[in-house]
């Protein structure tokens, strides 16, 4: 069995749903510490032809929580969200297609990061035709005191992975010997780059899954674009 195993990302690019595509489990951690300047809670789209970022207001609290320990903002404004996306997007080809995924993800009522996280995933990989099973990590019985590479190991052997699919990123992050140590076999995912027209701009590439369903017919980005990565 594929696993892979990420941190969660709001509406992330398309890279991250090529990691779920290319396995048979997706592990997504839930206790694992939010990171200010990461990409859980922001992403980048499309705006007057240049990257702009968006993202979701958290409640001010301590920078050593666990993702599944914060909260929206009691003052986040989701109409406000909807309304960036709107002006970005309302011209773009397919955004009577795409918008209402967007516009029910935004809405979720969920107060709790992680919750409102896990959701915006698990309805995006349906939309994608992505039917990877999902799992979030506190639910495996595994001891979650390791770290890195010792983790991943260690949720590997829990749900018993034949192969461990990581970001192409994470070359330098583990080691081959260590999971054939463990009768598992190591792989690393690359997306292929690809092209599509923004309007008349100069195109602007890895942008949020946002930016591809705007421009792209579903039925495009499930049968061509989901599948465009290799393993390696």
């Amino acid at each position: 069995m594929k696993v892979a195993i990420m941190q969660p990302y709001f509406m992330p690019y398309i890279g991250y749903f090529h990691l779920i595509r290319s396995a048979d489990l997706f592990i997504v951690y839930d206790n694992i510490k939010y990171t200010k300047k990461g990409w859980i809670n922001r992403n980048r789209m499309l705006q007057n032809g240049k990257d702009a970022m968006f993202s979701l207001p958290l409640k001010s609290d301590s920078d050593f929580l666990d993702v599944r320990d914060r909260m929206l903002a009691t003052d986040f404004d989701r109409d406000k969200l909807l309304n960036q996306f709107k002006g970005a997007y309302r011209h773009a080809p397919y955004f009577s297609q795409a918008f209402p995924l967007v516009e029910q993800i935004v809405c979720n009522e969920a107060s709790n990061l992680f919750g409102f996280l896990h959701h915006s995933i698990v309805r995006t990989c349906e939309y994608l035709g992505v039917s990877t099973e999902i799992r979030v990590a506190s639910s495996i019985a595994a001891d979650h005191a390791l770290k890195s590479q010792d983790k991943v190991l260690a949720l590997c052997a829990a749900v018993g992975a034949s192969t461990y699919v990581n970001a192409i990123g994470g070359l330098e992050l583990y080691s081959t010997e260590a999971f054939r140590e463990q009768g598992i076999d190591l792989k690393f995912i690359k997306s292929m780059p690809f092209e599509y027209a923004q309007f008349e701009n100069d195109f602007v590439p890895w942008l949020s899954i946002i930016d591809v369903m705007m421009f792209n017919p579903r039925e495009r980005i499930v049968s061509e674009l989901i599948d465009n990565f290799e393993l390696a």
